[in-house]
């Protein structure tokens, strides 16, 4: 694309170059997810919004990109082993959906507190669920046990370099699609996905500005994604609980899309005071939204709405 800049090479865990051959190799397997607007919320929030709906991407959200990479760039001596990993998310389900595509084994850790939807997600995808205890050291332990018996492929959720340029492909298709974006809303936990759509937006565009948005997510920055995070990202914005609940009602109501809590958080942040009080941010017109999934438990919704 015209006015490409190179961040240098090598600098972090993937670049511009590493993302577009990602984009080549999971290009046969994954949904290229459509953008929305909503002339509504365009007006609730006084800026041109644009949300690119990785809701929709296959195993209902955006990790499906990084987990397809992953997967697809094993030589066949390692894919025969299968590949392993530990999550409580969208990753999980992620990673045993690219694996069967492929037709080799996952290995899921999961501890016991996982959302139901989640679980059986890996289970309908033919995933092999392996339980864990609650705590990052056991999921850890027994993904360290699993990897000893079988030799399967660990495949860390967001801390990769095959991750990064999987989840950096959102960038690439939401930049042509909607070429006028100035600013980018992305949510953060431990950084795949921001890192991922960060070096690819500033290697296409560098004056765009990108933000990263963060609830009590639980997973923490890796040593692979902090860099590109701490480089990159103009500023992390928080959001308490009330205004996700109050996005996503809103997403059900004007956009029609199903959204998970951590999907409609970056419409909670631009309809935020915090936002939209920052003098400095005022210029920021055309603002991209990663709605990055929609795998919601309904049960534990409804009691919320209700509350």
């Amino acid at each position: 694309m015209e006015g490409e800049r190179q961040i240098e090479k090598g600098k972090y865990a993937a670049d511009i170059s590493s993302i577009k051959e990602a984009h080549d190799r999971i290009k046969p397997f994954i949904l290229k997810t459509p953008v929305m607007s909503s002339t509504s919320l365009n007006a609730l929030s006084g800026r041109h919004l644009y949300f690119k709906c990785e809701c929709f991407q296959k195993g209902g959200a955006f990790k499906f990109r990084g987990a397809c990479n992953a997967v697809f760039s094993l030589d066949d001596e390692d894919a025969s082993k299968g590949v392993v990993t530990h999550s409580s998310g969208n990753h999980a389900a992620a990673l045993a959906l690219a694996a069967k595509l492929r037709g080799i084994p996952a290995y899921i850790v999961i501890p016991k507190n996982a959302p139901t939807c989640k679980v059986e997600n890996v289970k309908r995808y033919g995933g092999q669920v392996v339980w864990s205890e609650a705590s990052v050291q056991s999921r850890e332990e027994i993904a360290n046990k699993v990897w000893q018996e079988t030799g399967a492929i660990f495949v860390h959720p967001y801390n990769d370099g095959r991750i990064l340029s999987g989840q950096g492909t959102i960038s690439l298709e939401l930049l042509e699609q909607v070429p006028q974006i100035d600013t980018l809303v992305v949510p953060i936990s431990g950084g795949g996905l921001i890192s991922g759509i960060a070096l690819a937006a500033k290697s296409i565009n560098p004056a765009i500005r990108i933000f990263a948005i963060a609830d009590g997510l639980r997973a923490f920055l890796g040593d692979f994604t902090w860099p590109v995070v701490r480089d990159l990202v103009e500023e992390v914005i928080t959001v308490e609980d009330s205004e996700i609940l109050k996005a996503m009602k809103l997403c059900f109501e004007i956009l029609k899309v199903v959204v998970e809590p951590s999907g409609a958080i970056g419409l909670a942040a631009v309809l935020s005071d915090t936002f939209q009080k920052n003098l400095a941010w005022k210029d920021c017109k055309h603002i991209g939204i990663v709605v990055s999934g929609g795998n919601v438990d309904l049960g534990i919704l409804w009691n919320s709405l209700n509350k």
